[in-house]
């Protein structure tokens, strides 16, 4: 009866939330009770040292019976492990193997805690009395482990999923903290910080790997200090991180302080101490950075661990990357309103080189024709005359060159298909259109369409278009972009269509929508719908506003079809 209450009693600790300690300590109490045993104590294998630790204990193990750890093998709970068997010492002053570590003690009984083929633990029972323990509670006790052992089991099964499922949670927050950063420093600072929430021990550091310089550049460090006076870009060779870059694969460092300081100068100054697990941030076989994580004492980082690690890098590297699109799409922007500013330039120059060459000619054909009076070579006058003769012919070779700059030239067109030059453009514009909530639809034409542009010239009026379309959408939408060839034209000609859902152009502003200087936006210049419609016409194309109301606006863009 007894040993049914036992198992019973051991059986249920499945299913209570107990620690891990009060779970160890409640299967001992429960076979000291079954054994009537005057003490007791619960050992578990450590694999990496090899030894027995005490994790639990029930009795007057005096002042030098605390917990500690026995190798394997040594004294009858190390037999135990070692042979994974039971053994019963009725008398422990005759037993060569019995080590002592409880004052009073005369009879042990112990059995190996087993997952299948896995040693877990031992449980030992004490008697004080010689022969306290029979023959049959072998038997009894090995019972008993297997249930104790089956119960832990399940309750580090339960745990390790667990945290399992914690560090998941841990790694798909990260993530979405990481991806809402777009700027570099501050995703960099949320990168560390967030590494070290999954490791809350540890001090993480980020390194990114600039190849073209070969060094190791210093970007963020959480829960340590960098050395003030290492310089913030290391080269490899001074790098204990060049490791990783070189193999590609996370490396284990098992003791920081054995490393030598002086040389490897990417160290941080605190943590100086614990192991090191270094993991290569990858992004399409390119190492971007590594990611560091400093335990501050000696660890050996588990296999979860290590792909905990991976994971996040991965994650990473992926916000690293879109972080440097992100500043390219806005650097390309900016050079693409530069661009806008200079053809802006150039068409007032222009226009002002236009007006100046209709009365410059006038002036040249009266003072050539009926002015020019012949002075005698001696006369000072006919210096002058020469002067003023030169002075006309070089203004009118500085407006020939102004006209000439101004025309698009034309040996820079090519034959382009024209979805290619599309796609490009919204590429340019994805990551700035996905903070802005606009999403993009370009289904691909009916058949292929090529058309003789300039590329570049040819993008600045697709990206005017879908910027002011963006804008006209403040709180997000949807632009679509449709090319076809155009019915009207006998098949001779292309149109491109971008539509968007904005609030439409103002009424007053319909008819005037390619007037230079005309914008319905305080800091628009007006110039880019008038831009964009004299690249068109060098093209031999044109723009129009095809619709626009309350549901949104539709430009259309003509151009030739290449033969």
């Amino acid at each position: 009866m007894r040993r049914l209450e036992a198992l019973h009693a051991v059986a249920t600790l499945a299913s209570r939330a107990l620690s891990p300690e009060e779970l160890l300590q409640s299967i001992l109490d429960a076979c000291i009770g079954s054994f009537a045993a005057d003490a007791g104590a619960i050992a578990l294998f450590n694999p990496e040292t090899v030894t027995l630790e005490t994790a639990a204990q029930r009795g007057d193990f005096g002042e030098a019976g605390g917990p500690f750890a026995l190798p394997a093998g040594h004294g009858v709970t190390g037999w135990c492990a070692q042979n994974r068997r039971a053994l019963l010492v009725p008398e422990v002053r005759t037993e060569p193997r019995y080590i002592a570590a409880r004052p009073g003690t005369r009879c042990e009984l112990a059995a190996p805690l087993l997952d299948g083929d896995s040693l877990i633990g031992v449980i030992d029972l004490e008697s004080d009395r010689p022969g306290g323990f029979q023959p049959a509670d072998l038997t009894r006790l090995e019972e008993l482990a297997a249930e104790a052992a089956r119960v832990l089991a399940l309750r580090w099964r339960q745990g390790h999923l667990e945290a399992k499922a914690r560090q998941l949670e841990s790694l798909i927050a990260a993530g979405q903290s990481l991806v809402a950063r777009l700027e570099p420093g501050d995703l960099f600072h949320a990168f560390t910080r967030e590494a070290r929430r999954m490791f809350p021990d540890s001090a993480c550091a980020l390194y990114l790997h600039d190849p073209t310089l070969g060094v190791l550049r210093r970007a963020s460090l959480d829960g340590g200090a960098w050395d003030p006076e290492t310089p913030a870009e290391v080269p490899l060779k001074d790098c204990l991180c060049a490791t990783v870059i070189q193999t590609r694969r996370a490396v284990w460092f098992p003791e920081v302080a054995d490393l030598d300081h002086s040389e490897l100068r990417d160290l941080p100054q605190e943590p100086a101490r614990g192991s090191l697990l270094a993991t290569p941030l990858t992004f399409e076989g390119e190492v971007v950075g590594v990611m560091a994580v400093f335990s501050g004492r000696p660890h050996r980082f588990d296999n979860d661990e290590k792909r905990l690690c991976a994971a996040f890098a991965t994650l990473g590297a992926v916000a690293v990357q879109n972080a440097r699109l992100y500043s390219r799409v806005f650097q390309t922007e900016d050079a693409l309103r530069r661009n806008e500013r200079l053809t802006t330039l150039g068409m007032l120059a222009a226009e002002i080189a236009h007006e100046i060459r209709n009365p410059l000619t006038v002036i040249k054909l009266l003072y050539q024709g009926s002015l020019r009076i012949d002075y005698p070579e001696a006369d000072p006058r006919s210096t002058d005359q020469r002067v003023i003769d030169e002075k006309l012919t070089q203004l009118e070779a500085i407006v020939t060159r102004v006209l000439g700059f101004a025309q698009a030239p034309t040996n820079l067109h090519s034959r382009w298909p024209l979805a290619e030059v599309v796609t490009d453009t919204l590429t340019l514009v994805r990551l700035k259109f996905a903070q802005q909530k606009v999403t993009v639809d370009f289904p691909p034409p009916s058949r292929p369409l090529f058309v003789e542009v300039h590329k570049g010239q040819l993008q600045q009026v697709l990206l005017n278009l879908l910027l002011n379309s963006a804008q006209a959408m403040p709180a997000g939408g949807r632009i679509t972009v449709r090319a076809d060839a155009d019915p009207a034209s006998g098949g001779t000609a292309v149109t491109l269509d971008v539509e968007d859902t904005g609030g439409g152009v103002p009424e007053a502003l319909r008819e005037r929508v390619f007037d230079s200087f005309l914008s319905g936006r305080p800091d628009g210049t007006g110039l880019g719908l008038a831009i964009a419609k004299r690249i068109l016409r060098s093209h031999h194309g044109d723009i129009h506003l095809l619709r626009t109301g309350p549901g949104g606006t539709t430009m259309r863009i003509r151009l030739p079809l290449a033969p």
